[in-house]
């Protein structure tokens, strides 16, 4: 068997240009200049000035751009990308879509997630709803690891022994070839190929630390907060991703819709790349604009001043009013240091949005720090879900979550949803477990963890 020839779609590669996203270079290419952006998030590993060299990820990427205008680009940490980035977390990686969109003045587009890149095009879709018209998910999955509410993950032991085994086979990707492109397994070019490109992409070591950041994500909580159409696109004989992992997909996006192809491959550039591309260019051709949505993903903090109405009436009303001012001053300059908004003060606290979870957590110490510089002892509470926004304020049920959050938390301390814990996977943050809490007028049992 040989590598499949791409005759007469042979395209060549176009120039790599840079952005950044904070202090992070990142890589990118735009091809085409069809009627709807479509960004491409790759998956695990990728290197955009490698890929057009095989002739079926060539023609793969030629045929997206035919319709389209095309956006590549290398995730931090891998690729033509800064790769000294340590294990970038959910929220920064969406922060690329944002900056390269940026960079080529796209205000919306149709964005196209392999594999793991469907977690951060997920991510970007329902924090940024105004600016994506529709999403594609090929071969995607909503959470690697196993849980008792999710049989068809990994177990722990199972995935050690798989980072031993990329460890130590760094170079030779024989078995993970195998999986991800049966049908040309045994090819000799296709394996040398992948195995260029995947060393090209990344160290042995950022590899490693990418691959266990997507063990730790969970993003099937913030599913039913993605408004824009969506199409799961599945290889019938996915051996990596499995069919019920796609139903799960397509039915927890609100408007989610399965495409099962008759293919063997995971990777969408090996086999019938021309069914893949259409598929995906026909369904961002359907969302040239869509309407904003009110519905976002928002990370909630709120705030409250322990022991508040017995300090005021120790120190009286003019020096609490002094007090107070100070704090909500503090408080407002670091929920804009951390790009957040300040919704309202609540007479002895805030409630705040920011649309990284990372980002709350810190401005949460900042304010905890200043607040114990003025002789106040602060709490804090953390929530990441679905909220309206109604001018200038916001409602739903991620507020209320916070607020009852808020309520378990002792004072100098901060609490986390379990759903902040996931996706703040690769910050570096440490937190200790908080138990499980029955929250008032909030159904079920919720796992909390304390930041340490």
């Amino acid at each position: 068997m040989t590598v499949e020839t791409t005759k007469g779609f042979d395209m060549d590669k176009p120039p790599t240009q840079f952005t950044r996203a904070g202090d992070v270079a990142i890589a990118y290419q735009v091809v085409g200049d069809g009627p709807v952006d479509l960004v491409y998030a790759s998956g695990w590993l990728s290197n955009i000035d490698i890929v057009w060299e095989h002739p079926g990820y060539n023609r793969f990427l030629t045929r997206l751009s035919e319709r389209c205008r095309l956006i590549l680009f290398d995730k931090r940490g891998t690729g033509m990308s800064d790769r000294d980035v340590g294990a970038p977390t959910l929220e920064e990686r969406s922060d690329d879509i944002r900056a390269v969109m940026n960079a080529v003045g796209s205000e919306q587009a149709s964005i196209f997630g392999i594999s793991e890149g469907g977690n951060m095009t997920t991510m970007f879709a329902a924090t940024y709803p105004e600016r994506v018209s529709s999403i594609i998910l090929a071969g995607c999955f909503p959470c690697k690891a196993w849980k008792p509410d999710w049989p068809h993950g990994i177990k722990r032991a199972d995935f050690e022994n798989d980072i031993a085994d990329l460890s130590q086979n760094w170079g030779s990707f024989e078995s993970f070839f195998e999986t991800v492109a049966p049908s040309v397994s045994d090819d000799p070019m296709q394996r040398a190929f992948m195995n260029k490109i995947l060393v090209q992409s990344g160290s042995p070591a950022s590899a490693i630390k990418i691959t266990r950041l997507n063990y730790e994500l969970d993003i099937r909580p913030i599913l039913q907060v993605v408004s824009a159409p969506a199409l799961v696109l599945h290889s019938e004989r996915d051996q990596t991703v499995n069919m019920d992992e796609a139903h799960y997909l397509a039915d927890n996006l609100p408007n989610g819709k399965l495409k099962i192809l008759d293919r063997d491959d995971h990777l969408p550039w090996i086999g019938d790349t021309d069914e893949m591309a259409h598929e995906i260019t026909s369904f961002a051709l359907l969302s040239e604009k869509g309407p904003s949505s009110d519905r976002v993903l928002a990370t909630i903090l709120m705030t409250d001043i322990v022991g508040s109405t017995e300090t005021s009436v120790r120190i009286g009303d003019a020096k609490w009013r002094d007090l107070i001012e100070a704090h909500d001053t503090a408080a407002a300059r670091n929920i804009a240091r951390q790009g957040g908004t300040l919704i309202k003060t609540l007479g002895d606290g805030v409630l705040a949005t920011l649309a990284a979870p990372s980002r709350a957590v810190a401005c949460a110490r900042d304010i905890q720090v200043e607040a114990a510089s003025l002789g106040l002892s602060v709490r804090a509470g953390i929530h990441t879900g679905e909220c309206e926004r109604r001018g200038d304020d916001i409602s739903g049920i991620a507020v209320n979550l916070a607020a009852r959050i808020l309520d378990t938390t002792p004072g100098g301390t901060c609490r986390v949803s379990s759903t902040v814990h996931d996706l703040v996977a690769g910050s570096g943050l440490q937190f200790e477990p908080a138990g499980s809490h029955t929250l008032k007028g909030v159904p079920g049992a919720w796992v909390l963890h304390t930041v340490a």
